[in-house]
């Protein structure tokens, strides 16, 4: 399992209009039946700022590779891009520890 995070500041557009994109992002991952159960996605947002992290987990090489084939991943990647005004950081993580 490959993990990263994703962070940005929103600058351009509206948080409803983007959330209704990320909502969307998501319903298309888990209505792609490569891609159901073999990829994990999360957004969250920091209550005090404009501040995003994104959460990515795919369960291995094959699955990582679909996604970025899709057309839907690419349109939302250059989404992410204009709401963060170009800056995005993807970092690739690892979970030390999780509770059950």
């Amino acid at each position: 399992m490959k993990h990263f995070m994703i962070r940005y500041e929103f600058k351009n557009g509206t948080t409803e209009a983007w959330h209704q994109e990320v909502d969307r992002f998501i319903k298309a991952i888990d209505g792609d039946p490569e891609l159901k159960g073999r990829i994990g996605y999360r957004v969250l947002k920091n209550r005090d700022n404009g501040s995003y992290f994104h959460l990515a987990s795919v369960s291995d090489d094959a699955a990582q590779k679909a996604l970025l084939s899709r057309d839907f991943f690419r349109a939302y990647q250059e989404m992410t891009r204009k709401v963060a005004g170009g800056e995005v950081t993807a970092t690739p993580i690892e979970w030390i520890g999780a509770t059950a």
